[in-house]
């Protein structure tokens, strides 16, 4: 439980370190381009006070140096109009019919070109007054051309402030791509190493069982032809016929086995053969099979396997005395098995997380019985597992399902 528990909370500092450096970013990013927008502000005010002292200029102005200011604006997109949204100049706007050499004033544009740019001043004023848009929208510039005579003009964002205002998000966008693809590639190499480390302990402990199981097997034969109590060597042939098991177990693990056609209720039974000998008596197992034995595709072996540590973790569940069902059945195409104690529970946070590696909440435990249960069922069979229902203090079920033959 402290492995899983240790690995979660590493996650979640990952993620919460990955998240407040996205709205740094985000914020960072946000606050240039709120400087810039003021940039262009502050340059639209000059524009327009050039605009207003041109408009009033007498002989004695410096003409040149109020039409240069006009002039230098090439990037932010202006329009000119009167109070009742009549256009009288514009400029910097990508019009949808290009304009023709000596063609730049509003009169002479064609009427696809009027109606767009009218329609761009419109939906900015949302049928508002002029007057009243110029004290409370800072794209909306009032300008006293003479004596209570007004103008007003009206800007949108230059190009380049658009694509900035982008940017960050684009940004964003990729670089949560590019993190999204570095955790499929931890992920996948993770699991390809833990595949590979499943494989070598696997067939490494089936190696290793492999000498002592033979020397077993011949010190029993040797007890029998010796005399010894037939009731001691039976036992004892029992075990080693156990171990050989195991051993062949470990040693499907890491390569695809051979599936096939098992009796799935016929299965179940053999597999809780060996357990009932080894359960307390205060704990009963109750078998609910279905009338009609379905055929599946599957390894015998590890199928009893996965039904002795599912009924392991149920008795441990249950501390002393209690229940296990184990029941089957068919749905459609698929048969299931469901096993069912009255043990102290999941809580329900917890259903995915009882097979992942190292989760455990036994005191004394790998938590790798479920992974190892997890795994047999979908990677070698087809099929999945999972917590069907659990109740804190009343018990748990689990369901597993696999593709009927």
């Amino acid at each position: 439980m402290r492995i899983y528990e240790r690995r979660r909370t590493g996650k979640i500092i990952f993620l919460i370190v990955a998240a407040v450096a996205m709205i740094l970013f985000l914020l960072v990013s946000n606050s240039l381009i709120k400087e810039l927008a003021q940039q262009e502000r502050e340059r639209m005010d000059i524009w327009a006070s050039a605009t207003q002292k041109l408009a009033k200029a007498d002989i004695d102005s410096d003409f040149e140096f109020l039409l240069a200011i006009i002039s230098q604006n090439n990037s932010i997109p202006v329009l000119v109009t009167d109070a009742d949204y009549n256009i009288l100049d514009f400029r910097n706007f990508p019009l949808p019919d290009k304009i023709e050499d000596g063609k730049a004033t509003f009169e002479e544009l064609s009427q696809k070109n009027k109606d767009f740019l009218s329609s761009r001043i419109r939906k900015a004023g949302k049928g508002r007054s002029l007057d009243e848009l110029s004290k409370t929208d800072p794209h909306f510039i009032k300008v006293e051309i003479y004596y209570n005579a007004f103008q007003y003009i009206y800007y949108e964002d230059s190009i380049l402030l658009k694509r900035l205002s982008l940017y960050p998000y684009v940004q964003l966008a990729a670089m949560i791509v590019i993190a999204l693809i570095i955790y499929l590639a931890v992920v996948y190499t993770k699991r390809a190493e833990q595949n590979r480390l499943w494989a070598g302990l696997s067939k490494e402990t089936a190696h290793q069982l492999g000498t002592p199981i033979s020397s077993l097997m011949a010190w029993n034969q040797f007890l029998e032809a010796s005399g010894a109590d037939k009731d001691v060597t039976d036992e004892i042939q029992k075990d080693v016929n156990r171990l050989s098991v195991i051993a062949d177990r470990f040693s499907k693990i890491g390569s695809r086995p051979e599936l096939r056609l098992e009796y799935l209720n016929e299965t179940v039974r053999q597999s809780l053969q060996y357990m009932k000998s080894r359960i307390s008596g205060k704990v009963s197992i109750k078998m609910r099979l279905s009338e009609d034995d379905h055929g599946v595709l599957l390894s015998a072996s590890l199928m009893e396997w996965v039904m002795e540590n599912l009924t392991k973790n149920a008795v441990d569940a249950i501390g002393g005395e209690g229940s296990i069902e184990i029941s089957t059945g068919m749905e459609k195409d698929k048969v299931w098995i469901e096993v069912k104690d009255t043990g102290k529970g999941i809580a329900r946070k917890n259903f995915k997380n009882v097979f992942s590696p190292g989760f455990t909440t036994k005191k004394r435990g790998w938590g790798l019985g479920l992974t190892l249960v997890k795994r047999i069922i979908e990677e070698y069979h087809g099929g999945k597992i999972f917590v069907k229902e659990s109740e804190i203090g009343k018990g748990t079920t689990f369901r597993i399902e696999l593709p009927s033959a």
